[in-house]
């Protein structure tokens, strides 16, 4: 199975996330998302995957989110996209994408429905 994560090693979630992915007997692709950020067209294909609104992937906690105004509904969707490729530590993580599917894994819980040998809970 081929797994992809989309991780920041300072978020505990994020860190969860991968520590279940490799549990599961799974090493994956590692995307440091805020030194390798997405592609506008990689980013548009991730929120399609996963069925969110472009909204939904925006994090609001320790980001530029509340100085640039992005709780106003004025934005489009475009103009969204445009600021997480500006500021990616506006993309909430950590991102996980499998043959299963895709999904923002908060909480980390949510990466073992996109896995096929998912670990046991503990």
């Amino acid at each position: 199975m081929t797994v992809t994560i989309y991780h920041n090693p300072s978020c505990g979630t994020s860190r969860n996330t991968l520590a279940t992915i490799r549990a599961s007997g799974v090493e994956p692709e590692v995307i440091e998302y805020l030194k390798e950020p997405p592609s506008r067209a990689r980013l548009v294909e991730l929120v399609t995957a996963m069925g969110v609104p472009v909204r939904a992937l925006l994090r609001e906690k320790g980001t530029p989110y509340a100085e640039l105004g992005l709780a106003d509904p004025k934005w489009s969707d475009d103009e969204l996209i445009d600021m997480m490729l500006a500021h990616p530590i506006l993309i909430n993580r950590p991102i996980v994408v499998t043959p299963k599917g895709a999904a923002l894994c908060r909480p980390s819980e949510k990466v073992l429905d996109l896995l096929d040998n998912p670990p046991a809970k503990t």
